[in-house]
């Protein structure tokens, strides 16, 4: 048996990250070859919009599909941001869970450094040709050429080309790559994920160059950058016992107080004292020496404690009005409402849902609602059926809110249903981001943020019936007012002039019964809150 455990020692070997998502490209996204070609396009983009909004810079994004024929395309993004300095190009572009995001608490699109790199590496597999980077960080530097490939047993950049070449541009980043792809129109495609990035992108800038050559161009509707994320420290209730263990060993904190009031957020002197009472441990412990009973002990502590929420300084939400400005731009429509939730919070975890809703116009009538998927100002377009988001809108009652609605499903109407989530960290299912997690918490906002565009649907909607039946009923009686007119003339045997005096009088009364319903409905919209105005879809609040 010996000879057996010492043979089968030596077939364990370490496996890199990046030979792992070699065999399991599946789980960042890769699929098949449609949603490869989303995929690449979708990491070079979201890469380029973090750049730019950490540089304060109004992004400029241009994205080019080229049809290399055979199921081969060459994907060009090219945006106008910062740059990156010339020894950390390779890195970043080639090496697995590389990156700066991972370890800071605030909204980021990006966060394990996986995206990018694992493009190249798709690229690689599918067609061997090199990522080609060119990146320049100012008007009179150089701009720098990499063909890079990936070293999957070491998970390192292999450099197969450098330079420095001729790039017009005063600053940016430009990534050139052959990858195995299929380009279709429609709900999953790229065209949607770029016009969906430009809804919950206000102040971005796209141009889009289809396999087929069109152009398309998505307009930014604010010059305003969004306001940059602060990073915060994390939240006790966000702590498991092994992370927290963890942090134990490695803090440069001497007691137990130091460590909890420098290492954590919205831990006080009061909160600490309460924390270490309730665990029986003294504040001026060693934080070092704490073991594995009284760790265990101040994890159970903390659950007992009330403690203020995290800060929410670290998110920024897009807001009700730019949303809907956003949208607006896209979605044609003939009314518009949004709403912005205030903070809330899961496991330690600060987040905010946003929630706009599209109704009327160009939509189409009889068909399902379209959903609108967003985490951090990035759209999710796969696994719908397991999103918190879809699970929430088809738990909502929509016929409460004028829609028509299966039990279990979406409604049926012209309704566009826009939810976003906001968060230091949002709780995707997978490595892919594509769904986010059933958490109690988000489920909840999410149906609150849904209500709260559902009742100013329905009074949009209730508003729109009654003025249709008033018109409808109005139609009837200007119809039949003429032939009312003949029979009073002919039942009191009444003269031409006095027919024509009593049909006046009758549009009269008419005019001013509909004139009474007008009143009727300011007052009742003022009581509301809220004055609608009928078919332009804007609304502004009641004085």
């Amino acid at each position: 048996m010996a000879a057996i455990a010492h043979e089968l020692a030596k077939q364990q070997r370490e496996i890199s990250v990046a030979e792992f998502f070699e065999k399991n490209r599946h789980l960042l996204g890769f699929d098949n070859r449609r949603k490869a070609l989303l995929t690449v396009v979708k990491e070079a983009v979201d890469n380029s919009l973090d750049a730019c909004e950490e540089a304060k810079i109004l992004p400029e994004i241009s994205v080019e599909l080229i049809d290399m024929q055979n199921d081969r395309f060459k994907v060009i993004v090219e945006d106008n941001g910062p740059g990156i300095v010339k020894k950390q190009i390779p890195n970043i572009f080639a090496k697995l869970l590389y990156g700066s995001k991972f370890h800071r608490l605030r909204q980021s699109r990006g966060q394990q450094g996986i995206g990018i790199s694992a493009a190249v590496l798709y690229a690689q597999l599918t067609t061997g040709r090199p990522t080609k980077i060119i990146s320049k960080i100012a008007p009179d530097e150089p701009a720098q050429m990499y063909e890079l490939h990936i070293d999957t047993k070491a998970n390192s950049p292999e450099i197969i080309k450098e330079g420095i070449v001729e790039w017009k541009k005063e600053h940016g980043t430009r990534i050139e790559m052959d990858i195995e792809g299929t380009y279709q129109k429609g709900m999953q495609s790229v065209d949607e994920y770029l016009k969906e990035t430009a809804i919950v992108n206000p102040h971005v800038t796209i141009i889009y160059t289809t396999p087929k050559a069109e152009q398309m161009i998505f307009p930014r509707a604010t010059s305003e950058l969004p306001r940059e994320p602060k990073e915060i420290k994390p939240h006790p209730y966000g702590v498991e016992l092994g992370i927290l263990i963890k942090m134990l060993r490695n803090t440069e904190a001497r007691t137990v107080q130091s460590f909890f009031m420098n290492e954590f957020s919205r831990v006080g002197a009061g909160t600490l004292k309460e924390i270490c009472e309730k665990a029986a441990i003294p504040p001026n412990t060693k934080a070092t020496e704490i073991n594995m009973q009284q760790a265990e002990r101040l994890i159970k502590a903390i659950r007992e404690t009330k403690i203020i929420a995290p800060p929410t300084d670290c998110i920024v939400p897009i807001g009700a009005e730019l949303l809907e400005k956003g949208l607006k731009k896209e979605i044609k429509a003939e009314f518009y409402t949004s709403v912005t939730r205030p903070p809330s919070v899961y496991r330690g975890n600060p987040f905010v849902i946003e929630c706009c809703i599209a109704y009327g116009g160009e939509l189409e009538k009889e068909k399902q609602a379209d959903v609108l998927r967003f985490a951090n100002r990035v759209p999710l377009l796969y696994q719908q059926g397991s999103c918190a988001i879809t699970k929430s809108i088809l738990t909502t009652s929509w016929k409460s809110y004028g829609m028509q609605q299966s039990s279990g499903a979406l409604p049926v109407g012209p309704i566009v249903i826009l939810v976003h989530l906001a968060s230091v960290w949002a709780p995707f299912t997978s490595e892919a981001k594509e769904a986010i997690a059933h958490y109690p918490e988000i489920v909840k906002e999410i149906k609150l943020a849904l209500q709260e565009c559902g009742r100013e649907l329905l009074r949009y909607v209730s508003k729109k019936r009654r003025v249709f039946d008033e018109l409808k009923k109005k139609g009837y009686i200007e119809k039949y007012l003429p032939h009312v007119g003949e029979a009073l003339k002919e039942l009191l045997q009444l003269s031409d002039k006095e027919k024509d005096r009593i049909n006046s009088s009758l549009k009269e009364i008419l005019e001013k019964s509909r004139k009474v319903e007008e009143l009727y409905e300011v007052v009742h919209d003022k009581e509301e809150g809220k004055l609608g105005i009928l078919g332009g879809g804007e609304s502004e609040e009641g004085e």
